[in-house]
């Protein structure tokens, strides 16, 4: 007669038991427009080491002096070289350019895409659904050998800009296929007093988080808000 013993299972990980990203290198493409810059400001004002990309590296100088705590400026590629994870913040219509033109540079690295593709009529502000079925989805189909997530579309550029505000009272929904580069950028959104980086599927779902944005300016205009998203319950 012989007898057998099962391993004990390991306890399954505590979600909110995120890694330590303090001292990540962040590029934020963009980084001198209205959401860039203000992403670039809340998290070098939290202790992160940030890079301010721009097609014109005097731009980005710039920028990153106006804004101190030790931003830099740099041209795109050389920001995205530099980076461990870069954010994408261009404007939709120089979206695939963008990423197909830093392909090489952007292998390898955490690539996190808050891109929302929208058009505007008398009506309002209403989605685009890209051919690939998101920007997030484009950017993956783009850069093959980067790790695209997708974070940040929720964000008012203009509280992230303002320094009279301490706290952002917002959810930061943090979409992709590997659990460990989503855990990074929730950590990522977290360093930032009153966000939370909150898992929110994988890229196939990011449309409709982008799409939104489209009714969050609608929010905004009705009530002369600058409305963000709280998740319940978790």
């Amino acid at each position: 007669m012989t007898s057998s013993t099962t391993a004990p299972q390991a306890a399954p990980k505590d979600p909110w038991d995120l890694p330590d990203v303090s001292g990540l290198v962040v590029g934020v493409l963009g980084g001198t427009g209205d959401q860039g810059r203000g992403l670039a400001y809340r998290l070098a004002k939290a202790g992160q080491k940030v890079i301010i990309g721009s097609r014109a590296a005097d731009r980005a100088q710039a920028a990153a002096a106006e804004l101190g705590l030790g931003v830099e400026g740099a041209d795109n590629a050389e920001c995205a070289r530099r980076s461990d994870v870069v954010i994408v913040a261009v404007p939709w219509d120089g979206h695939a350019q963008t990423l197909e033109s830093l392909r090489g540079e952007l292998a390898g690295k955490i690539v996190v895409d808050c891109v929302n593709p929208l058009g505007f009529d008398k009506k309002g502000a209403y989605a685009l659904k890209p051919e690939e079925g998101s920007a997030a989805e484009q950017a993956a189909a783009l850069l093959p050998d980067s790790r695209v997530t997708a974070a940040f579309h929720h964000l008012s550029a203009v509280l992230l800009q303002d320094a009279s505000i301490d706290e952002i009272d917002t959810d930061v929904m943090v979409l992709g296929e590997v659990r460990a580069d989503v855990e990074i950028v929730q950590a990522l959104a977290g360093r930032i007093p009153g966000m939370r980086g909150v898992f929110a599927g994988r890229l196939r779902n990011a449309h409709q988080v982008e799409s939104l944005v489209a009714n969050l300016i609608s929010v905004n205009r009705r009530y002369k808000a600058h409305a963000g998203l709280r998740v319940t319950d978790v």
